[in-house]
């Protein structure tokens, strides 16, 4: 077998040096899954004490557990954060003038890594109060929702949240490739297509969630309830619009029911809006819209915008 295998072999290596874009030889290390994985399970339970362990947590062991936890997600996301500064700098060389200055840059890296992850791990308490509200909007919003313990447990859109919250806040502080890294990752797991550069309010919940796609540069109030099949897009994909708005503004309080699309970066759903079943949208509506299609015809009607939901 090992000498039938050698000239495929061979024909592999060969194709390393014929066929480029897709090689990563020689150059800057890249960031780990596996060590992502490890880093966002440890979040989660860092987030939600007592429902990633095998028995339930125990005051009196409490400090020594998350003190484990939260060490080792510092010296992690250090370190997988330090390998995506590296990457985004294109540090790579061969002799031996640019390979000094190569190690001075690795330094800064670590440093700023290590800046980043401290200011990210000071993050969490204040996470978590967010993704609290998360857990009540779902609770809340879901009449099939017997307990706040089957949410955290259960609900896809529960974990896609929480961790889109936390890719956000890496995002924020400009780490490249592991938000993206963590938002496809759940994508994977739940269906929910979160880019982590999207903004989302408080008191969020994506109920059936399966399908939803939100955009970059979406803007996402306070108290927005939405359904499975959403998208939340661009108009275009042409990539010098890449630094520009492209995806919707949703204010306080909108509602988006199943399949409905919203698309283009000057496209504003107005407060209190609730946007129907498999509805198109490329331009605003007014703030206490209903919008939904009646027979063939697409009616948009005024209405008193509703109270805000108690937080």
């Amino acid at each position: 077998m090992t000498k039938q295998l050698g000239p495929i072999i061979d024909e592999i290596l060969d194709s390393y040096y014929a066929l480029g874009g897709i090689n990563h030889i020689e150059g800057p290390k890249l960031p780990s899954r596996i060590a992502m994985h490890q880093i966002v399970e440890d979040l989660e339970a860092i987030i939600f004490p007592g429902y990633h362990d095998e028995e339930s947590a125990r005051v009196e062991h409490l400090k020594f557990s998350v003190a484990e936890r939260v060490s080792r997600v510092a010296r992690s996301l250090t370190e997988e954060i330090q390998k995506c500064l590296c990457f985004q700098l294109g540090l790579e060389s061969e002799d031996s003038c640019a390979q000094k200055r190569r190690d001075r840059e690795v330094e800064s890296c670590r440093d700023k890594a290590e800046a980043i992850a401290y200011d990210f791990i000071s993050a969490i308490p204040g996470l978590r109060r967010r993704v609290r509200l998360d857990v009540e909007a779902a609770f809340l919003g879901d009449p099939a929702a017997e307990s706040k313990e089957e949410v955290i447990l259960a609900y896809p859109g529960i974990e896609a949240v929480l961790v889109h919250r936390l890719a956000h806040e890496l995002f924020t502080r400009d780490v490249p490739l592991l938000p993206r890294m963590m938002s496809e990752y759940v994508h994977g797991r739940t269906g929910i297509d979160i880019h982590p550069g999207a903004t989302i309010g408080d008191y969020f919940f994506i109920d059936h969630a399966t399908g939803v796609v939100i955009g970059e540069t979406t803007i996402i109030g306070d108290r927005v309830k939405i359904y499975q099949g959403v998208t939340i897009g661009a108009l275009s994909v042409k990539k010098e619009e890449a630094n520009t708005k492209r995806h919707p503004t949703l204010e306080d309080d909108v509602t988006i029911y199943a399949g409905a699309t919203i698309l283009g970066g000057e496209t504003v759903i107005g407060k209190g809006s609730v946007i129907g079943g498999n509805v198109w949208i490329t331009s605003s509506v007014p703030p206490g819209s209903r919008v939904f299609y009646k027979a063939d015809e697409f009616v948009v009607t005024r209405t008193r915008a509703r109270e805000p939901r108690p937080v």
